[in-house]
């Protein structure tokens, strides 16, 4: 088994932690190979930023995301740049907030993408009070949409990668992820 995920948006939006958070979740906690890459535009808050992890059953030996298999979208210049790298049948994880749903239904439907609409902004914002968490709450509903990762391992990599005394908020954020898809 070898999936690949990107994660795309802009910076300042946590992608690349969300990135970070899941490899670790994979790697360290579900004990599965896990590879992660990044990268990110010159400026520090605006720019493109993308995060890539290949997890895999079996040892990685090439790291880099060609097709991925899961695209999470939290901006609509990210989604239009990669929508089209989309396998055929893949998951496509995005902010209904922050795109625009008209331009991406035709390719959903020719390519029959399984579309999960994950408001993590606005959930970030009303269940939080922080937007800052919204990377936090995408990792919740990726592991709930996919179980690509175990629930229990994100929750160990969010509180080992976040900032000392910022746990308890992230792993709410995390729960309000999952519970989006419920």
């Amino acid at each position: 088994m070898r999936k690949e995920i990107r994660i795309a948006g802009f910076g300042g939006q946590g992608i690349i932690l969300a990135g970070i958070v899941i490899g670790k979740a994979a790697s360290l906690y579900d004990q599965i190979y896990a590879v992660q890459t990044q990268s990110y535009g010159p400026e520090a808050r605006g720019g493109a930023s993308r995060a890539e992890v290949v997890i895999s059953s079996e040892e990685i030996d090439y790291p880099k995301v060609q097709k991925p298999d899961i695209l999470v979208a939290m901006s609509h210049p990210a989604l239009m740049a990669y929508l089209d790298d989309l396998k055929d049948g893949g998951i496509l994880i995005a902010d209904p907030d922050m795109i625009i749903e008209e331009d991406i239904m035709p390719f959903i439907q020719k390519h029959d993408i399984n579309y999960f609409k994950a408001p993590v902004t606005r959930t970030a914002e009303d269940k939080i009070g922080l937007k800052i968490v919204a990377n936090i709450v995408m990792i919740g509903a990726i592991a709930r949409a996919t179980n690509i990762i175990s629930e229990e391992a994100a929750r160990n990599a969010i509180k080992d990668s976040v900032p000392p005394g910022t746990e308890d908020k992230n792993l709410a954020a995390f729960e309000a992820g999952m519970a989006i898809f419920d």
